[in-house]
């Protein structure tokens, strides 16, 4: 067996092992990389596009944090943001059992959220990113 000691974070280096494949009852494949060296790296989660080839070839690219707005105003169901891209958002849920009240609570609070906006504007506080 090979040793390899020395920390792997932040260069590209091959190592050998054995990959398993699967698939769940639920149909969602798996993938379980074993590695057969003594290798010495740092433990990392994260969100990968993931392309398997039919020669048994797999490539994964870690993709990029999620940006979260943070909300300017908040109601029970809804929230306006502004993003990166100099865009207002505004998201509203509810539960799917509650749709009979949906038209009144959407109406009410992007109501309120319209309200909140006007008063910053008045005031001259409008949101500037």
């Amino acid at each position: 067996m090979k040793t390899r000691r020395t920390p792997i974070l932040g260069q590209q280096v091959m190592v050998e092992g054995l990959m398993t494949f699967g698939k769940q009852e639920s149909g969602l494949r798996t993938l379980d990389f074993e590695c057969c060296e003594d290798v010495a790296a740092e433990a990392f989660h994260g969100d990968f596009h993931v392309q398997g080839m039919r020669d048994g070839n797999v490539y994964m690219t870690e993709k990029p944090k999620r940006h979260k707005n943070k909300p300017i105003f908040r109601e029970d169901n809804c929230s306006l943001s502004h993003g990166k891209d100099k865009r207002y958002y505004f998201y509203f849920s509810l539960d799917e059992d509650q749709l009979g009240q949906l038209p009144e609570k959407l109406v009410r609070q992007a109501s309120a959220v319209a309200q909140k906006v006007i008063r910053e504007l008045i005031n001259g506080r409008g949101h500037r990113r």
